[in-house]
Order: C-alpha cells, then sequence, then structure tokens
C-alpha cells in the first residue's frame, strides 16, 4: 500500500483565531508574536498592514508554505502597533533578540552579507563570513563583492603569513617545542609554499606571529599600508628581471589589495555617514525623531512640535554629541544587525535621506 502522509494537527483551534484576528486587528503597521502552549514565542514578525499580514497565513497551505507550519505549531498570536513600518522593521530586530523564536532562525541575522572576520586567540586568523560567529571576533565590513573579499583575504593571509585552518587546530609556537614530542610537521602545504609561518608546528614565535596579526589589523582598519609595499617591491623586482609572468602574477596580489584597502575604507564611510536625525513619519501623524550614530539608534522620540519639545530634544543631541565618537575600528557585535537594517531601509527607500538632518544643525 501506498505510503499515507500524515499532516499534524494544529496546536490552535484555526477558525476561532482566525475570527479574532478578523475582528481586532488593524491595517497599521506593527509586530507580531506567535507563541506555542506553554507561552514560548515560536516567531516574530513584522507588517505594514497587521490584518493583512495575519489574515494571509490562514490562506497559506500546509504543509507546503512555512507561514503554515509556524501556524500549525503556534496556540496564540498577539500584536502590537507601531508609529510606522521603520519603527517595525526596529521592533522586529529587538524582539527577535530577546527572545531568539526558533521559526526565526534563519532570519536572525543577514546571512548572505559578508564581512571579513578576525578570531582572536594564541594564533589570530583572518577570514570571511556571514553576519554570525561570537563576540571575540573582530568584524569588519559589509562587503558586497564576495568573490573579490575572499580572494583578497586569501592573499593578505598569505603575505602575512598568517593561518586559514580550523580555529580548533592546535597552536605550537616557537620555544614551546620542548613541552611536545619533537618532529612536528605543519598540517598543511601552505608552510612549504612559504605563504603560512606554521604556529602549528612551532615553525614561528608567538611575538612575531602576533606582529604580523596586528599587521592585517591595522590594514583592514585604513592604519598601514605594509603588505601593499611589499607587493609593489616584488612586482618591480620581476620587472626588472624581465620576469614578466611572476611580475604580472604579483600585480594580481597588487590589484586585490588596492580592492580590499578601497572597499574597506568604504564599508567604514557608509557606516559612519548614517549619522543623523531621521524624521519618520508615521501612519497616522505620529511622527517619530530617531537620533541615529554610525548606523545605531541611539535615542527615539516623538518629533518635536512645539519650543520647549525642540529644546529638549536639542538636549538629548547635544548630550549624543559630548559623547566621544566610535572609534574607526571593527563593528560592535552588539549592534550588527542594526547596522545592516538601517544600511538596507535607505538603500531601498532613498527618498528617506531627504527627512534627515546633521547633528550639528541641532546645537547650532
Amino acid at each position: 500500500m501506498p505510503a499515507t502522509l500524515r499532516l499534524s494537527l494544529p496546536t490552535a483551534d484555526l477558525a476561532t483565531l482566525r475570527d479574532r484576528v478578523r475582528r481586532l486587528a488593524e491595517p497599521r503597521p506593527g509586530v507580531y508574536r506567535m507563541t506555542d502552549p506553554q507561552g514560548r514565542v515560536l516567531y516574530v514578525g513584522k507588517a505594514k498592514r497587521i490584518k493583512h499580514r495575519l489574515l494571509s497565513y490562514f490562506r497559506a497551505k500546509y504543509p507546503e508554505d512555512k507561514a503554515a507550519r509556524i501556524l500549525h505549531a503556534c496556540a496564540d498570536i498577539s500584536w502590537d502597533y507601531t508609529p510606522s513600518e521603520f519603527a517595525a522593521y526596529l521592533a522586529e530586530l529587538r524582539q527577535i533578540a530577546r527572545f531568539r523564536p526558533p521559526f526565526n532562525h534563519h532570519l536572525n541575522r543577514a546571512r548572505r552579507t559578508l564581512f571579513i572576520k578576525v578570531l582572536g586567540g594564541p594564533a589570530p586568523r583572518v577570514g570571511t563570513g556571514g553576519a554570525t560567529g561570537r563576540e571575540d571576533q573582530r568584524w569588519y565590513g559589509p562587503f558586497s563583492g564576495v568573490g573579490r573579499a575572499r580572494e583578497a583575504v586569501r592573499t593578505l593571509n598569505d603575505l602575512l603569513g598568517l593561518r586559514d585552518c580550523a580555529p580548533a587546530m592546535p597552536i605550537v609556537f616557537a620555544g614551546q617545542m620542548d613541552l611536545f614530542a619533537p618532529g612536528l610537521r605543519a598540517a598543511c602545504m601552505r608552510h612549504e609554499f612559504g605563504t603560512c609561518t606554521g604556529p602549528c608546528a612551532g615553525l614561528v614565535t608567538e611575538e612575531e606571529y602576533r606582529r604580523r596579526a596586528d599587521t592585517a589589523v591595522a590594514f583592514l582598519e585604513g592604519r598601514t599600508i605594509q603588505p601593499v609595499d611589499r607587493v609593489i617591491d616584488e612586482m618591480q623586482r620581476a620587472a626588472g628581471a624581465a620576469e614578466f609572468e611572476r611580475a604580472a602574477r604579483w600585480r594580481e596580489r597588487f590589484e586585490q589589495l588596492e580592492w580590499l584597502l578601497a572597499a574597506t575604507g568604504r564599508a567604514r564611510a557608509a557606516v559612519a555617514a548614517l549619522t543623523f536625525v531621521y524624521r519618520d513619519p508615521g501612519a497616522f501623524g505620529d511622527d517619530r525623531a530617531y537620533l541615529i550614530r554610525h548606523g545605531v539608534v541611539r535615542a527615539t522620540y516623538p518629533w518635536p512640535g512645539t519650543p520647549i519639545e525642540t529644546e529638549a530634544f536639542r538636549g538629548v543631541v547635544r548630550e549624543e554629541l559630548e559623547r566621544p565618537a566610535p572609534a574607526p575600528g571593527p563593528l560592535p557585535f552588539q549592534h550588527l544587525d542594526e547596522i545592516l537594517l538601517l544600511m538596507a531601509w535607505f538603500r531601498r527607500h532613498p527618498e528617506a535621506f531627504r527627512r534627515t538632518s546633521h547633528l550639528e544643525r541641532w546645537v547650532a
């Protein structure tokens, strides 16, 4: 007999739940939560029109559609209205960070966005990846050219002799060999090719490896071009010896590092440019003022409409400007999602820039 597909029964009375949404929900911006019978948040979503979005769940086909699978797993739906769609985006982001709903697993971070990461530890490594990881990593970016960024990082690692092996690879620096069995060999061929200093086999001192890793960080932060200097010297030396094929290979490395230097500079400038007061028009006239600095919302207030309110908000801006500006280094891990959200919002809504004003204008 052919196998019969057994579909799980919904946790809630879907007809009653749909009727409650139809009667109570309004077509306004907001954020909603779907919870299981124990009250645990399973999913957090946002909508420009809460009523329309929630009713669409009941039209989804089970089990093909993810929306229907979420609905079958939940026992209740709750929602909060927000002044605007932008406010709904922020509320969704913060509630996902707070509840970590299982159905938001693939939405907690923009995984297709590429960052350069510097993983700490005794032998730091430089790599690329999405906006997921650990807080002890340094984050640079974001970058749009995925392939070019990976090639450039590989070139940077090769020039500085940094490892690109798994983070769990055992590290043995020179001077520690007496503690281990003799005759250790590098775990990969990169040391044989001269592109890794071999911190896995006691072939480099900790101080020397750390110096090279610090050079990589300084390059990513625009504080040195030392790896480029070496590439130029090698390229000129090969050209002077009429070794044009070798000179061409060094030319490729030069172009990769040149691109990486420019891309990291553009990424820093893009984050720093997200510094202003943004007037977000509310769906029902309840405009909000967002004080944004380096891609992070520092304060939110109703848009000041009277002289007293304006003076009070001016004080908030003045207090923010008195704080030190974020250092030109790695991105703050705890704000990565918010920075990406603001970048995406103003990229998709360029007209929103017309409703921004420089912080200095408020304190002039």
